[in-house]
């Protein structure tokens, strides 16, 4: 299937031209012209999103795993296409990005059957007690309703699976949740075709047009407009601490604020215990260079802190760290903003005070190469600074006195999305020191692993205390995160005629 971008927005089933246009920067091949989105298509689109809440909202949970499924179809049948326009605008290679259509349309299978199991409503019921004294008790019945329209910001480093169909999209239209995209502008013609598969689907399903639009390009205005139009009930974000933080701040400033769920960054620390880095250091030291430059870094799990006792067998770590980084080649980061902003990243790291260079090497242009660098426990908490995100293949080793100053940094560590552990059975005394201190810090606790890769399920967690993301009580991966966009009603004394579908 061949595909040429026609470069319009979809707003309720129509494709509409824009008045202004912005040309996609691909890594490679050709680039195209995509409509500049503005405040009156936002309202546009968010008036079709209230509209079909009526009839979408207050649907049958089969017929809405039927419309999960037809989509997963659809990407599907025009999978070539999104993996050779996905590869041209983002430089990803194309097996990444078959791996990650794959866990799109899984993720969207996995709601399908998540909603027809009928768990995530939390059905409760309290029989009424008419002769309980001083007062009678009456009929009680909780259950789980959809809140109406959400908005979602496509992210710059899954194109798929964090972006127009991806999981915060999947998890509000299996809740009954009209969508409305604003599609990231590093890869609009990906996001176009995955909108023409939605749309296949809701004209197949026979859905409400208006559940789903996508609204291309578009600077603060329109980012703005979406989270502080009235007819929107909460917004998923994942990308940069200070995008988010702003719109952050704009949800919390409505006339009536709406909760933003955010995934904005972390550093994931991991822990490298005694015994563990004495048995097998080369084998972590290779282990954390594969996972640092794995998809050239740019993971909001790649781990970028390694925290060690300092002395021989750190030594031997640092060394082995460095020759095996050595070897890797240049990648092609996503845009050219992104990889700018890791430059200005390690100029930050590379300038701060008591950080050694271990190893440095030639990033040009949207090409990045890896970097390494050494500090103390001391100069870790002396220095906030080297606690922020650098998205991309930097590491930082954190050379701790003992075991006191690694919990202690642990202590001050920010919020994490992860946060791991490397030991042996002999460092299990001052695990148990670190795992309060761990899980408190963070939504995934790992143990001897790498935390690069997160598995779509019902147990996974991707969030954590701010600044990881904005609702530490959320996940945005796996099927807890349809919560987000359910809120628990009560009735009393309803009738069942006029109850929800699945209460009896």
């Amino acid at each position: 299937m061949k595909f040429e971008p026609h470069g319009k927005h979809l707003i309720a089933g129509e494709w509409k031209a824009g008045n202004t246009t912005f040309t996609s920067e691909p890594a490679h091949g050709p680039n195209y012209d995509f409509p500049v989105g503005t405040p009156e298509l936002v309202d546009s689109a968010c008036q079709a999103a209230e509209e079909a809440f009526w009839s979408y909202g207050y649907s049958t949970r089969k017929e809405r795993a039927v419309f999960l499924n037809t989509i997963a179809d659809e990407i599907e049948a025009r999978a070539e296409a999104i993996t050779e326009i996905g590869s041209q605008e983002t430089g990803l290679p194309e097996a990444r990005l078959e791996g990650e259509r794959g866990r799109t349309t899984g993720q969207l299978r996995l709601f399908a059957s998540h909603i027809l199991a009928g768990d995530y409503l939390d059905i409760r019921h309290d029989k009424e007690l008419p002769d309980r004294a001083p007062i009678p008790r009456p009929d009680l019945k909780m259950i789980q309703r959809p809140i109406g329209p959400v908005a979602v910001f496509g992210a710059s480093n899954f194109p798929l699976a964090f972006s127009t169909a991806g999981g915060d999209t999947a998890s509000a239209l299996a809740a009954g949740c009209p969508v409305v995209v604003k599609g990231h502008s590093a890869h609009p013609g990906t996001g176009e075709i995955i909108a023409e598969a939605i749309k296949a689907a809701i004209e197949k399903c026979g859905v409400h047009p208006g559940v789903f639009s996508l609204i291309q390009g578009g600077k603060r205005d329109v980012g703005t407009a979406l989270v502080q139009h009235p007819l929107i009930n909460a917004v998923g974000f994942t990308g940069s601490l200070a995008g988010g933080r702003a719109l952050f701040d704009l949800c919390a400033q409505r006339p009536e604020p709406i909760p933003f769920f955010g995934e904005l960054g972390s550093v994931n620390p991991m822990f490298l215990l005694p015994a563990a880095v004495a048995s097998r250091g080369r084998d972590l030291a290779a282990g954390w260079a594969g996972s640092l430059t794995m998809g050239a870094g740019q993971f909001c799990t790649n781990p970028g802190i390694a925290i060690l006792i300092d002395g021989p067998d750190a030594d031997a770590f640092s060394e082995a760290v460095t020759k095996a980084l050595e070897g890797t080649g240049p990648q092609t980061m996503l845009t050219d903003g992104i990889a700018k902003a890791y430059r200005d990243g390690r100029d930050r790291i590379s300038g701060a005070r008591g950080v050694k260079e271990l190893l440095t090497t030639t990033c040009n242009m949207r090409k990045a190469t890896p970097y390494l660098y050494e500090t103390t426990g001391q100069g870790w908490l002396e220095n906030e600074e080297l606690g922020e995100e650098v998205f991309g293949p930097l590491g930082l080793i954190v050379r701790v006195k003992d075991q006191a100053e690694m919990v202690e940094v642990a202590k001050n560590l920010q919020g994490q999305l992860t946060c791991t552990l490397h030991m042996d059975d002999a460092d299990t005394s001052i695990a148990k020191k670190l795992m309060p201190v761990l899980e408190r810090k963070a939504g995934r606790v790992l143990a001897n692993g790498f935390p690069t890769g997160v598995e779509v399920c019902d147990a996974m967690v991707h969030g954590g205390p701010y600044p990881a993301s904005t609702n530490f009580g959320a996940t945005s991966v796996g099927t807890l995160a349809i919560r987000r966009f359910l809120r628990p009603v009560c009735y009393q004394n309803v009738p069942t005629s006029l109850l929800p579908e699945n209460i009896e």
